[in-house]
């Protein structure tokens, strides 16, 4: 199994990390997952996330940074 792929779209302007995200998704393999960094909490992505069969955690840290970690709901 491959580790986590990283995502930093940090300095991307809209519509990118959308389109990255979901790029990232359709190589992502069973037990992997994807860990987005982001600088603000992606609400649009969510219920993409739930209809395609992922599921998410969302952290928010100190310094403004907001991660959030996806992975295929079988995987639970």
């Amino acid at each position: 199994m491959a580790g986590d792929l990283i995502l930093d779209v940090r300095e991307l302007e809209p519509p990118e990390p959308l389109e990255k995200v979901l790029e990232a998704l359709c190589v992502l393999e069973e037990g992997q997952r994807i860990r987005m960094i982001h600088h603000r909490d992606p609400h649009p992505l969510y219920p993409i996330l739930q209809r395609e069969g992922f599921e998410h955690e969302t952290r928010f840290t100190d310094d403004g940074v907001v991660e959030i970690l996806i992975w295929h709901s079988r995987n639970r």
